[in-house]
Parts: structure tokens; sequence; C-alpha cells
């Protein structure tokens, strides 16, 4: 798709940064109102992650400007922010392609661009990374400079200050830009933020202004030894004393919109030694009204949306779509949480997104967002658990890898209540691989005492919360996917309670048997209908637990089936199929004389699946109707006897 460039006059020259350092600084603003109105006009479009670029796009201008990228290094934290990145580095006419298959990454990908220095998804990591480069850069002995873009939600995660710590040990030439605009994607839990801004309130200095500084109007000179007062008083009472005492010199907080100012402090920085931490003040959403006014809403757009007033533009109308799986978590927790006074929910600075927000507004006091801080989300539950109460940590699937010591270290050795809400397992479509949560099942069933459950319906889900809840003794996981339930009818109220390590049989069959864990079975379901019609009988069960497997259903699967297909949204190593694999072939070592066949593993493959809609990423991995029924005629056929010519 051709795009006119002819309405943004600045932008329509600027391919890569050399371009944009081609203006004399006087035009940059100019430059600012081009990238933002370029944002605004194509995610409006497309949809995408949206405020946290509109926050950046003056500090993206003057780093491109001031450093000589892409020699100097820009690393940015988490990747939400890059958009305007992306239009200033040769990837401006590709911007309506992010988020879609085969286009453009929705977060910096290396093998992109030679300007995305380091690919994240997942907050917090760009100080680390900065510094590693940074001494890469020093034992080759190049010259260059290294900076690192970090939003202040990123702070509140733990490996920040990790690399603060070391940052300011090996003194490393390194600018840390501390990206203030308040927000994560949720309002932000940053205590050192609360203390920043207690500053505006501070009695002694609103009693100096009240008292002192206002009866000194006319007395310029007198007003100017104030001015120098103040800003001492600031250096006190601001974050800057902490991180000088990392190792780091301090220059702030600036108004992260005025460009030039900007670029005049850039360039003094990039000729100064040791660590540096720049604090800059931004707001997320700046210049589009809607984002400003709602930040949580535009943190990324769904989808197209009116450019003028920020409404969603009404997609055509189809039936009643089912309730989404979060939600259906989030209500199904609160009902649990008024009837049992033990449990309350936990999020790493995902309330919306986990579904922990009904829990926030109907019973704030068993609700706790401790920040984009994984690690301790757990080792808290697990504190909490010791003292009786069931936390409910809901934290996304690829966010959970974070926190892999602690629920092993801090929670399953010690045998602790704590049960984990693993919301988007499985392919979650546009975020792409760093959202995928294709691992879960994996890197869960090796541990000791952990109980993993896989709903494979929205009821079910509301049923294994309430089993978990009311049945706990030790560390339980339940994963489910991003999206729509199935649409099957839910309970008004009240909940079935499942025995653990049971499974169940949804279809019976004579030929092959599918065994499923997840929403997946109703694929299996259509086509093991589908093979019924082409002459193979197909059997489907629902193992609803991962671990414990359910092995009296599997040692009767395996005694009445020539063949056994298992089905997950997770990779086949170690995940559910190798679960099963593992058993029948322990099953089988103790009873020699038993035939009992090898299944056929059907799950995500040992790659990374970039991003698109999830419905093409499933087909393009089999997990469909279609590719489950191809898959399950291909087994058959290979093994099936065939006819011999006659002699």
């Amino acid at each position: 798709m051709s795009i006119a460039f002819d309405s943004y006059p600045f932008l329509k020259n600027i391919d890569f940064p050399a371009d944009l350092r081609k203006y004399p600084v006087s035009d940059l603003r100019g430059v600012c109102a081009d990238v933002r109105e370029y944002l605004i006009d194509t995610i409006s479009q497309t949809g995408g992650h949206f405020g946290a670029g509109l926050g950046v796009v003056e500090l993206t201008v003057a780093l491109h400007y001031a450093l000589d990228t892409p020699k100097d290094k820009v690393v940015w934290d988490v990747g939400h922010q890059g958009y305007p990145h992306k239009i200033l580095t040769g990837r401006k006419a590709q911007l309506n392609t992010i988020r879609k298959k085969d286009g453009l990454a929705p977060f910096l990908k290396r093998d992109e661009s030679e300007y995305d220095v380091f690919g994240a998804g997942h907050a917090s990591t760009s100080i680390s990374a900065a510094l590693g480069i940074a001494t890469a850069r020093d034992f080759a002995g190049q010259d260059y400079k290294v900076a690192a873009v970090i939003g202040d939600g990123s702070m509140t995660g733990g490996i920040a200050y990790e690399a603060l710590n070391n940052c300011g040990m090996l003194k490393k030439d390194v600018i840390v830009i501390l990206n203030d605009n308040r927000m994560s994607i949720a309002p932000n839990v940053w205590a050192l933020h609360e203390y920043f801004n207690a500053l505006i309130t501070n009695p002694t200095v609103r009693k100096f202004k009240d008292q002192v500084w206002d009866k000194l109007d006319g007395h310029d000179r007198l007003r100017s030894a104030g001015s120098k007062l103040v800003d001492g008083m600031k250096a006190v009472m601001t974050p800057g004393m902490m991180f000088e005492a990392l190792g780091f010199k301090y220059f702030g907080p600036i108004n992260g919109h005025n460009v030039v100012k900007l670029v005049e402090t850039l360039n003094f920085l990039k000729d100064q030694k040791g660590p540096l931490l720049l604090h800059v003040i931004t707001e997320k959403g700046k210049g589009y009204a809607p984002a400003e006014s709602h930040v949580q809403k535009y943190h990324a757009a769904s989808g197209a949306f009116d450019k003028i007033t920020g409404a969603a533009i009404a997609k055509p109308v189809t039936a009643p779509q089912p309730p989404e799986y979060t939600k259906v978590f989030g209500k199904a927790l609160v009902e649990i949480c008024k009837i049992n006074p033990k449990v309350v929910g936990i999020t790493a600075a995902m309330p919306d997104g986990t579904g922990l927000n009904f829990l926030q507004k109907e019973l704030p006091e068993k609700f706790f967002d401790v920040g984009i801080a994984e690690q301790h989300a757990v080792t808290f539950a697990a504190g909490m658990a010791t003292e009786g109460f069931t936390p409910v940590c809901a934290i996304y699937s690829t966010f959970s890898q974070r926190a892999f010591d602690q629920i092993i270290h801090d929670v399953a050795l010690q045998n602790l209540p704590v049960i984990f809400a693993m919301d988007r397992a499985g392919l979650v479509g546009a975020d792409g691989p760093t959202h995928h949560g294709a691992f879960d099942l994996s890197y869960l069933r090796l541990i000791p005492n952990m109980t993993i459950m896989v709903p494979k319906d929205e009821q079910e889900l509301r049923d294994m919360l309430y089993t978990a809840t009311s049945q706990v003794s030790g560390p339980i996981a339940i994963r489910y996917p991003r999206g729509t339930g199935i649409g099957v009818p839910l309970a008004d109220e009240g909940f079935r309670s499942i025995p653990i390590g049971q499974g169940e049989m949804l279809r019976d069959g004579k030929d092959v048997v599918i065994v499923g864990a997840g929403p997946l079975l109703y694929d299996a379901l259509t086509a093991a209908g589908d093979l019924e019609r082409e002459g193979i009988s197909v059997a489907v069960a629902n193992a609803r637990f991962v671990k414990p497997l359910d092995t009296a259903l599997l040692q009767g699967l395996a005694a009445r089936f020539k063949y056994i297909v298992t089905l997950e949204e997770n990779v086949v190593q170690g995940g559910f199929g190798s679960a099963v694999a593992e058993y029948l072939a322990s099953y089988q070592a103790e009873h020699p004389t038993s035939s009992i066949p090898h299944p056929l593993v059907l799950g995500l493959p040992d790659r990374f699946i970039e991003h698109g809609a999830p419905a093409s990423l499933l087909a393009e991995c089999g997990l469909n109707r279609e590719g489950i029924r191809e898959k399950v005629k291909e087994l058959v056929r290979a093994k099936k006897p065939q006819p011999q010519p006659v002699s």
C-alpha cells in the first residue's frame, strides 16, 4: 500500500535519522508535530500500542537528533513506546502493517532493523542490556554512546535496580533516561514517584512560596537567590539522591515535551563520563485529547477508531459474543472472595488485563497490585500463604516465566497454597512471540507439588478456580487463553467441584482417541465429526489435569484404542503430550506383555511463533479443526495395512 506523505511537510523528507539531522534545531517542533500526527493517522486506522508512543515523540526525535544512531545505541524498554522510533528509522511506510501477520513486529526486533539494538516485550530490561553493550564496547576498544530509555512503570521491576547498582559499580559511560509519565499500563504503583510528587505539595516548599517568594516580587536578585534555595531543596527531596547514591550523576527533572531543551541536554550529557541519569517528565497520550483523558484505554487500541472523537469504529453487527475468559475469571474470583474470607487477588501491574479490576472495584481490601514485579508478586503471595491465606496470583503465562525461581523455591518447595491464574496461555495473536503463552505447561510440569489445571471452556474455568480455592493444599496453576470463551452456558451462581486429577470422556469412538487439554478440544470434537463421515471413528477425552494425570483414564484408553493423539496449545517439548507419552512408556515397561500405542503429540512447534491473528497462527501450526482432521487421517492411513496386489 502506497502512502502519501505530502501532508507531513517535515516527515516526508525523513526516512532515517541522518535525514532528521539535516534540519536545524528550530525545525524539530515541526518534525515532532508531523510524527505525532502520522502516528495518530495510522494507528486510528489499524489499532496498536498508542499512548506510550505519543508520550515519547519529542524524546525519540531528540535522541536520534543528538546521538549518531545507529553507531550510537539506544535501548528502549518494553517497546510499547517504539512506534515513533520505527517511523524515524526506515519503517514509516510500513507502520500500517504493524502487528499484522508478516508486517512490522509489535515491539522492537533486532532482525527487523539495525536501529533496534535490543528486543524486548517484557519490562525493566533496558538498563541491564545497555550496561552489557557498554561493557562490550569497552572490551572491544570502540567509541560510541549507549543510552537506555526506561519508563517509571518499569522502575517497579527489580531487575532495573540490579542493573542500576551494577552500573554504578562498573562506572561505565551509560546514559539512563527515566521517562516519568506516572503510568505503566494502569496507574503506577512506584513509591518513589509518590515521593517525588510530594515535593509539589510539601508544606516547607509551600510555606517558602507563600511567605517569602510572593513577597519578593520586583526584587529579582533576591528571587534568584531564592530560586537556587528551592533547587537545593529539590536536590535533597527528589529521587535524585537515590540515583546519586547508586553512583549516577542525576540531571532533571526536565520537560520531556520540550524537544529543543532535550537536544541541548543530550548534547551536554553525551560528552560526560560515567553513569548518568536524565529524569524527564512526559505525558502518556500527549497531543491527542482522548488518549490524554483515558490513558489506560489508549495504551493500546484493539482496532480502528475515529481520529476526532477516539471512539472505536463500530464493527458489523454479529451475534452476541461469549464472555472473555479474563472477565469470567475476574467475576468468579469476586464471587469466591465473598464466600471465602481467606482468598485474595494479586496482580503485577495488570488489573484490567487479568480481570482483577472487578475485585479492585468490589473488594479493594482483597486486591493487591505490586507493580511490574512478578518475582515479588509470587514471594509476596507465598508469605501470605504461610499465614493461612489463599492468594490467587493472576499473571499472564508469558510474564510468569519471570518468576520461575520464586515458583520453585518460595512456593513449591514449601508446598504453599498459592494459586497461579495464568491468562493469555497459548497463542495471543498480534503481540507476538514475547507474549505468546507457549511454555507454561512444560516449565510448570517439572516442579514437584504442582497441580496444573486446563479448562476446556469458560464454565470449567469457573469450576476449576473454585476447586483450587476450596481444595488447595499446595501450589495450583490454572491456564486459559486470551479472547472469548466457547459460548457454553454459565451457571447463574455457585460452582461445581472437580475431583483433582480426574478427566472425562466427551465423545466415544472405536478407532482413534484424541486426549486434549484446553479449548482446542472443541476443534477436536468438530474434527471428529468430520472424520466420522469419512469412516474413521474418533473418541475425544478431556484430560482437565496435566498434573496429576488421570492414569486410570489413560490406561483404559490405551487398552481400547490403536491410535492415541494428544492435543495442547503449548510447545510439544515437555508439555501435556510428553507427560502422556512418558506415562504410557513407563506403564509398558512395568507391563511388558501389554500393547501400548505411542501417542501422536500435537502442539506448538519447536520455534518462536511470530505475530498474527490467533486463528491464522493456529492454522499454521495445524491446531485448528482442519489441521487436527488431517493429522488424524495421516496417522490412520500410514499405519493401516494396505491391500496387496493379486499376483
